[in-house]
């Protein structure tokens, strides 16, 4: 019964690289969309490296335009005065994850 569902790793030995699920894949797109990073590629970005300071190197008006973009597609609000935002937007997979859990299906555009 498992044969017909192969693992997909989600880490390739080879490269090193944690590959992206489907949920951070589409938050990959939306964060290269919204923030028009022309240089940047969305499956590039590491579900587990950090958003902000030394890895992707987003500052605090990026994710204000990350937060309303998130706010509009998933219906989940993230407030700046919430402490436990800063741990949301610590990584792709965090944020991914924060959403799987609180949002809903994305809104049609």
């Amino acid at each position: 019964m498992l044969e017909r569902y192969p693992a997909i790793p989600l880490f390739n030995l080879e490269t090193r690289v944690i590959a992206q699920t489907s949920t951070e894949r589409e938050l990959a797109d939306m964060i290269v969309e919204v923030l028009s990073l022309p240089d940047v590629q969305a499956d590039s970005i590491e579900p587990e490296a950090p958003l902000f300071g030394e890895g992707l190197g987003l500052d605090s008006i990026d994710a204000l335009e990350i937060a309303v973009a998130i706010a509009q597609r998933y219906g989940v609000q993230l407030r700046a005065e919430d402490e436990a935002t800063k741990q949301v937007f610590a990584s792709l997979r965090n944020l991914a994850r924060h959403i799987e859990i609180q949002g809903t299906a994305p809104a049609a555009s």
